[in-house]
C-alpha cells in the first residue's frame, strides 16, 4: 500500500490534464444517471479498499470543522467548544476551522481514528465520491485523486464508464 501512496501524486499529475478535460465536459452535460453510477463505483471500490491500510487523508490533509463538528467533538472530550478550538484548531486563510497541524492529532499509530464515532463531517464523507450532484465537486475530486487511492481508482473507472 505504501508504494501506491508514494506513487499517487505522480499518477494524479500525469492524469491531471485528462481529468480536467473530463470534468469540464461532465459539468456541461452530466448524464442523467450520474448519481447512481457514482454510488455504484464508490461502493465497488470501497469493497476492495481498506482505509486502515492507507489513512493517507489523515496523514497529509486536515478536514474543515463545522460548528456542529466542534460542538459534538468538544462534548465527547467534555470540553467547552472554545477549549476544544484553543487546544486543537486554527483558522485558515479561508476563515475555516482546521487542525493546527497534520498528520491528524486523532490518528493512532495503527491508523485508527481516536474520535471515529464523532469525527468531522468532512472525514465521514471523504473522498466525496458518492456525493449527489458529483459534477459540482470536480475541483475537490481533482485534489483528492492525489491523496486517496480509492478516489483515483473511482475516477479512472468513471472515465471508462461515462463516455462524454
Amino acid at each position: 500500500m505504501q508504494d501506491v501512496i508514494n506513487n499517487l501524486p505522480k499518477l494524479a499529475k500525469d492524469k491531471h490534464k485528462e481529468n480536467k478535460t473530463f470534468f469540464t465536459k461532465l459539468k456541461k452535460k452530466p448524464p442523467k444517471q450520474l448519481d447512481y453510477i457514482m454510488q455504484e463505483l464508490h461502493e465497488d471500490e470501497f469493497e476492495k479498499t481498506d482505509c486502515l491500510q492507507c489513512a493517507n487523508c489523515c496523514k497529509t490533509t486536515g478536514p474543515l470543522f463545522t460548528d456542529k463538528d466542534i460542538d459534538r467533538i468538544a462534548k465527547h472530550f467534555r470540553l467547552k467548544p472554545s477549549q476544544f478550538i484553543d487546544q486543537y484548531l486554527r483558522i485558515d486563510e479561508d476563515n475555516d476551522y482546521v487542525l493546527q497541524s497534520v498528520p491528524c492529532t486523532f490518528l493512532d499509530a495503527d491508523n485508527y481514528c481516536a474520535i471515529y464515532d464523532v469525527r468531522p463531517k468532512a472525514c465521514r464523507e471523504f473522498p466525496h465520491t458518492d456525493r449527489k450532484k458529483f459534477q459540482q465537486i470536480a475541483n475537490l475530486t481533482m485534489k483528492n485523486v492525489a491523496i486517496c487511492p480509492a478516489a483515483f481508482n473511482i475516477v479512472e473507472e468513471m472515465k471508462k464508464r461515462i463516455k462524454l
